[in-house]
């Protein structure tokens, strides 16, 4: 259990500091500090039986029908990365404290940071690929947060947006090749994937598709070339971010991932060569492009990109020893970078600058923040006696034993060549920063800081010092269980010293030190030889990748979608058409053996009124009230065709939905002009034909061999349990609000949302540019002397108890004869919706004062609060009961809890359907100029008739 604690404490705790802050930035950080302490404390507990080689597992089912199971496990390479993730993380939010400005908002950045920091602890700690794929995109999206924190600075959107791109892009190919490793293996759990013959992986067809796709994941990540270019403009971030992600976070995911999977993925000559290369090359590079940067956080990002390189090399060599160096570095690089960034941000803090060419001589102006800078740096460097030494030497052993392409000697020497630029933009970070003489036009006067913030890099950089001195007692058990988790065998003999004695790793070391003091020393004439080369710039290149796609992405968008809803049509139908005859043609057919019904005289006539129906349609389209009609017709046919098949519910809901189409169609037209104007040419109504004819073809051949075959439904389950388990009679109502009552209570909200969608596109027509055009407009009609007749008022103002009647008892019969909430609501809504009608929206609206959205409102929570009920019972949420009762007079009677849902569909129903018809009436009373009358018809006698001239 505790294992999930560590991962979810960030998430849960994220909330505190956006609270906290309102008690003073102190107690901000506090509350995020005290959250990543209790995480790093409850981690420590587990490292005596993680160093002792247990395994510790713990989950739960999640989705299994998917695989996907929230499963956690900690090793050797858990712990380190868990820990290096909370331990600097507990330093960065102390540091962030006493760097972030009094206007930056400290609680949006300690909670993005926290998110983050969940996100990173999730994935080394997941035992679920795809629970793992789930956190990887946090990372992306929470890392966009910390590098658009700050927003105002263009080059931090800039930086965010690119990283987003880069890594999300790169995070859907390693979903990609994570699913088809899980295939290869028949399970998505990690330790699963560990455990599985890795000679099987290998001789699938599907490993090298599977290692490309995860590949491409873990180099976008972790800045491989040839997508390196998106690290350094992540420097926009504020410092402590920088340093979080550059140290034991964000660029260290994909190294993580490749050491995780190195038991099943490593081995085969493709992996050497993709991935050792991968890493040399990224390491030369981004180690040539730090020695000419002038901004001290762009030197220490392209010096990132060349140690993630470098690990990234060893992890490709797919040895044992290899693995142990690279979970070395992996340490002693978070220890020198975060300290090396950290120690950057407080030059910019206290100076003003972060720029190479206006600093210099501040080793005496700033001597602690120097020492540290020193110390580092030359870690960095790979001076003995500090750890990044120890590392660095035992890399250039493995190379010197490593041949690439059959030559022992190209790897040695590309190597010992990165190596010495590594030196070099290492030697330049101190001496041109913190040496030669002091200048007079800082842009502030150079200080040492406050003890909270050179405190942090002071620890890591005393854990350089230690290990350095100490390794093996500091991190040697550390690195062996580490280094056992990645290899999956045991660690190798692995032990740490300072000395390695005279070798061709010291030689190679040597040469590296010297060339880059050399260089440095002729720095000028070598950055002469940098300005005289070409200089691709990877952002200009990426910019225009971007705006590429996006103009592509245009031409393509409005290409397919211009606005034609004939087109989409005619695209979506054509398609279809395509599969479904694809596949009918591509296969053997057989006749059904269900034998066919007579049809009686009744149902022939019934098909011929549909038939003309349907043509008049077609024929009179262009006449919209010709066309309604039509439309009305065909309903109403196929409400008989559902009486004629013993289908009352059905019948009934279609004529309630009928009518109520109709009106809506009727006031919509209002506002339409009353015929179509010619649109289509005729080319393209001979395509329309042609479709809908093989639409009709192959739906009517799909109908016909469904029905004339024998099929099993659940209809029987249904008839059989209906009484029994739903207490109804009427199994559709049953179906509706018990067995399927989740579905009906997602529809009611659907329809809430389109009533109140409606609702807010009308609302907004009467009011701005848009109410003062519908004031000016003028419909072309001829209007009515009699707007209002009087027959019309009074037989609607008769029939409206009726309806109500009607209404409730067609409700309250629902649950054991035809009826029911949705059908009753849709009666309610045509008895109301006559009314404005009748005797018009201002009338009407004044006597009948109802609040349609709390209908809405109401109708959705009664139905959840059945459902809830059933909950707090200990039932799945919307389980029915029922029972009967006996009462004098009344009889015997039954009371279910379906009833109370059934009044929230009712009240959904009428809200929502009201909202809209009653709105839509409204606006076209607006439109018409037509004041409110104060009589409810025209024609009146008298006085009265002259009161009520010029109404509504």
């Amino acid at each position: 259990m505790s294992l999930a604690l560590i991962v979810m404490l960030p998430f849960l705790g994220a909330v505190l500091p956006a609270l906290m802050i309102r008690s003073g930035r102190a107690a901000c950080a506090l509350s995020a500090a005290w959250v990543t302490i209790l995480a790093l404390g409850l981690l420590l507990t587990h490292v005596p039986a993680v160093m002792r080689g247990e395994v510790i597992q713990i989950g739960w089912e999640w989705i299994p029908a998917l695989g996907l199971n929230v499963n956690f496990f900690l090793d050797g390479l858990g712990l380190l990365f868990a820990g290096l993730i909370l331990g600097i993380g507990l330093l960065i939010m102390i540091y962030a404290r006493f760097y972030l400005a009094k206007e930056d908002p400290m609680g949006n950045f300690y909670t993005y940071l926290l998110l983050f920091q969940g996100a990173m602890v999730g994935i080394v700690l997941s035992d679920n690929i795809l629970l793992l794929l789930i956190f990887w995109e946090l990372t992306s999206l929470t890392s966009f947060l910390l590098i658009g924190y700050w927003r105002h600075l263009p080059e931090g959107r800039q930086g965010a947006r690119m990283a987003l791109i880069v890594t999300g892009s790169g995070g859907l190919a390693l979903i990609a090749g994570m699913l088809l490793l899980g295939n290869i293996v028949g399970s998505y759990d990690l330790t699963d994937i560990l455990q599985h013959d890795p000679y099987e992986i290998h001789n699938s067809p599907l490993y090298v598709p599977a290692l490309l796709l995860i590949l491409i994941g873990c180099f976008t990540k972790s800045a491989q070339f040839p997508f390196h270019f998106w690290l350094p403009h992540a420097m926009a971030a504020p410092t402590p971010v920088s340093a979080y992600l550059h140290s034991a976070t964000m660029v260290k995911a994909g190294v993580f991932l490749l050491a995780r999977l190195w038991p099943v993925l490593s081995g085969p000559d493709i992996w050497f060569y993709l991935v050792a290369t991968t890493g040399l090359i990224t390491m030369v590079v981004g180690a040539y492009i730090a020695l000419f940067k002038d901004d001290l956080k762009g030197l220490l990002a392209f010096s990132t990109v060349s140690h993630l390189g470098m690990m990234t090399m060893l992890l490709g060599f797919a040895t044992p020893m290899a693995a142990a160096v690279a979970v070395f570095h992996i340490i002693n690089h978070a220890t020198f970078k975060a300290a090396l960034f950290l120690n950057a941000g407080i030059i910019d803090h206290e100076t003003g600058t972060r720029d190479t060419k206006r600093l210099g001589g501040l080793l005496l102006l700033m001597p602690i923040t120097a020492t540290l800078a020193v110390i580092a740096g030359a870690s960095m460097a790979g001076i003995p006696p500090l750890n990044g030494f120890l590392s660095k030497e035992m890399m250039l052993e493995e190379v010197s034993h490593t041949a690439w392409l059959g030559q022992g000697w190209l790897l040695p020497l590309a190597v010992t060549a990165g190596a010495l630029l590594s030196v070099a933009y290492s030697f330049r970070y101190v001496v041109h920063v913190f040496f030669g003489p002091q200048r007079d036009d800082y842009p502030r006067k150079p200080h040492d800081p406050p003890a909270g913030l050179w405190l942090p890099p002071a620890f890591l950089v005393g854990l350089v010092v230690l290990i350095g001195l100490f390794p093996d007692v500091i991190a040697g058990d550390l690195v062996r269980a580490t280094t056992g988790a990645v290899t999956q065998g045991g660690a190798p003999d692995v032990h740490l010293y300072l000395w390695h004695g005279f070798t061709p790793a010291l030689l190679m070391s040597v040469i590296a030190v010297a060339g880059g003091a050399i260089a440095l020393w002729r720095y000028d004439r070598v950055r002469a030889w940098w300005y005289a080369g070409p200089h691709p710039e990877a952002k200009a290149l990426f910019d225009r990748v971007v705006a590429a796609a996006v103009a592509g992405s245009k031409r393509l968008v409005l290409g397919l979608h211009n606005g034609s809803l004939q087109r989409y049509l005619a695209l979506l139908i054509s398609a279809a058409l395509v599969l479904g005859f694809t596949g009918f043609f591509g296969a053997t057919h057989d006749s059904g053996e269900r034998a066919l019904l007579s049809a009686s005289p009744v149902a022939v006539i019934i098909w011929l009124v549909l038939l003309a129906a349907c043509a008049m349609v077609i024929r009179y389209q262009r006449d919209r009230l010709l066309a309604v009609i039509g439309v009305g017709v065909v309903g109403l046919i196929v409400a008989a065709m559902f009486v004629y098949f013993s289908a009352p519910d059905l019948a009934m809901t279609q004529i309630s939905v009928e009518v109520v189409t109709t009106i809506l169609i009727l006031l919509a037209l209002y506002f339409l002009p009353k015929e179509t104007p010619v649109e289509s040419s005729p080319l393209r109504r001979r395509r329309d034909a042609l479709l809908a004819g093989l639409t009709g073809l192959g739906t009517g051949g799909l109908a016909w061999a469904v029905m004339t075959r024998d099929f099993t439904s659940l209809s029987s389950f249904y008839l059989e349990n209906a009484h029994d388990l739903g207490g109804g009679d009427n199994v559709v109502n049953v179906i509706l609000v018990d067995f399927r009552g989740f579905d009906t209570f997602g529809e009611i909200i659907v329809l809430g949302i389109a009533g109140l969608t409606i609702f807010a596109l009308l609302h907004a027509m009467t009011r701005g540019e848009l109410y003062r055009r519908l004031g000016a407009w003028q419909l072309d009609m001829t209007k009515s002397a009699d707007r209002h007749p009087m027959l019309m008022v009074v037989i609607t103002r008769v029939m409206l108890p009726l309806v109500l009647l009607v209404g409730v008892y067609i409700f309250l019969r629902g649950h054991n004869m035809p009826g029911g909430g949705f059908i009753a609501g849709l009666v309610v809504a045509i008895g109301l919706i006559m009314q404005y009608m009748a005797s018009g929206y201002g009338w009407a609206a004044q006597r009948m004062t109802i609040n349609y959205h709390a209908f809405i409102g109401g109708g959705v929570l009664i139905a959840a609060v059945t459902g809830i009920g059933a909950m707090i019972l200990g039932y799945p949420f919307l389980t029915g009961a029922f029972d009967y009762f006996y009462l004098p007079v009344i009889g015997k009677f039954e009371v279910a809890s379906a009833l109370g849902f059934d009044i929230g569909v009712f009240l959904t129903v009428v809200g929502g359907v009201m909202l809209a018809l009653a709105h839509l009436s409204d606006l076209g009373r607006w439109v018409s100029h037509a004041p409110v009358n104060e009589q409810p018809m025209d024609a009146l006698p008298g006085s009265e008739r002259r009161a009520g001239e010029g109404g509504e």
